[in-house]
């Protein structure tokens, strides 16, 4: 799942457009500026520039401050839930995204007993494989539709590349970026070839659980509309504490202005699609209105960022990228259907198919030229 901004979603890493909006795999909002644009063929469109600062903010807390924090946000997610376990039926049932990578890899690997329950243990581990497959899941469709893997690896190597030192520190995802090096140097050369970048290689892993079907997929819709409920009701118990009357008018001059922009996609469209009746006519229409103008702004940031490319099928595929990064109740909501998906994937195609063609007619290949005709 990814959340839609007015810009890119991303977590604060170098990558393509495509890439990016795919790679936001926290429900919280980072706005990312395009920079200039850096593709090639069969690679995505753009590329997007690290924050530096962001990157230092996050590092800058010693590990005892982030296992602190991790534990009083954990209680308070409990809460506001009203849950004991961050756990249902094994799996993840309670709302993580406000944890930062840090927090979360602490708590996943945290050796005191006391400071940390196994379920939660357990559900952070669950999350930290969310967010990687949410990172990879606009890239690898991409991939899908084109063949070519360098995008994917360039994704899955700056996902790696954006998280806490602890966790670039372990072993395991020492390991893990060695490979990726590894594989885009075969990428380097053949790019449409998937590399054999041993064991080690998260990508391979990832392809390989998702073709079996194993890979994490976003939490139950429902789960997200009880956790949305609470939320909003929150602010309006603060708009009565304050005596104002809470309103969805931006404009009021006497009551409190219910701001859902604040949530991610998916909460949003868990108040849009409304499965069990929850939020009243004005709520729905408040989130839908600003959902709708989160996707369309994603895409314009995509035609834009597209247009800098030499590329012509830059655009397609940031739309591939982006559709595919979305749960299907987010397409739902934004009224996205297969339709809109297969548009884009016959615009690649077709544009491709053109590339070609003019490229062996500049090149004076008559024959190749020519025997495009009797296709």
């Amino acid at each position: 799942m990814v959340a839609l901004t007015t810009a890119y979603s991303a977590t604060a890493y170098t990558n393509s457009t495509a890439a990016a909006i795919a790679s936001k795999t926290a429900s919280t909002i980072a706005a990312v500026t395009p920079a200039t644009a850096t593709a090639t063929d069969d690679t995505p469109a753009t590329s997007v520039e690290f924050s530096a600062a962001a990157k230092a903010a996050l590092e800058a807390k010693n590990l005892a401050t982030v296992l602190t924090e991790a534990r009083q946000k954990m209680t308070a997610l409990l809460t506001d839930a009203k849950r004991t376990t961050p756990l249902q039926g094994g799996k993840l049932a309670l709302d993580m995204s406000s944890l930062d990578a840090r927090e979360i890899y602490a708590m996943a690997n945290s050796t005191d007993k006391a400071a940390f329950t196994d379920d939660e243990k357990k559900a952070a581990g669950l999350e930290m494989q969310r967010r990687f497959d949410a990172a990879l899941a606009g890239p690898a469709a991409i991939t899908k539709v084109t063949g070519n893997y360098t995008g994917l690896y360039q994704a899955a190597a700056a996902y790696l590349d954006s998280l806490g030192p602890e966790e670039r520190a372990d072993p395991k995802s020492v390991a893990a970026r060695a490979a990726l090096t590894d594989g885009l140097k075969q990428l380097a050369t053949a790019p449409k070839t998937k590399p054999d970048a041993g064991d080690d290689d998260p990508v391979a892993l990832y392809l390989a659980l998702k073709e079996a079907g194993g890979a994490s997929g976003p939490r139950d819709i429902k789960d997200v509309a009880s956790d949305v409920r609470v939320a909003i009701d929150k602010k309006y118990d603060a708009a009565l504490a304050n005596g104002k009357v809470p309103t969805f008018n931006k404009n009021t001059k006497v009551g409190t202005f219910i701001d859902l922009s604040t949530f991610d996609s998916r909460s949003l469209s868990a108040i849009v699609l409304n499965q069990d009746d929850e939020f009243s006519g004005e709520e729905v229409s408040a989130a839908n209105a600003i959902l709708r103008s989160k996707g369309g702004a994603a895409l314009i940031a995509g035609y834009q960022n597209a247009a800098k490319s030499s590329d012509p099928t830059a655009f397609s595929q940031n739309v591939i990228g982006i559709y595919s990064s979305l749960s299907a109740e987010e397409r739902q909501a934004l009224g996205w259907s297969d339709q809109f998906y297969q548009a884009a994937v016959n615009s690649f195609a077709t544009t491709s198919k053109l590339t070609q063609m003019f490229g062996d007619a500049s090149s004076g290949n008559a024959t190749n030229f020519t025997s495009w005709f009797s296709k």
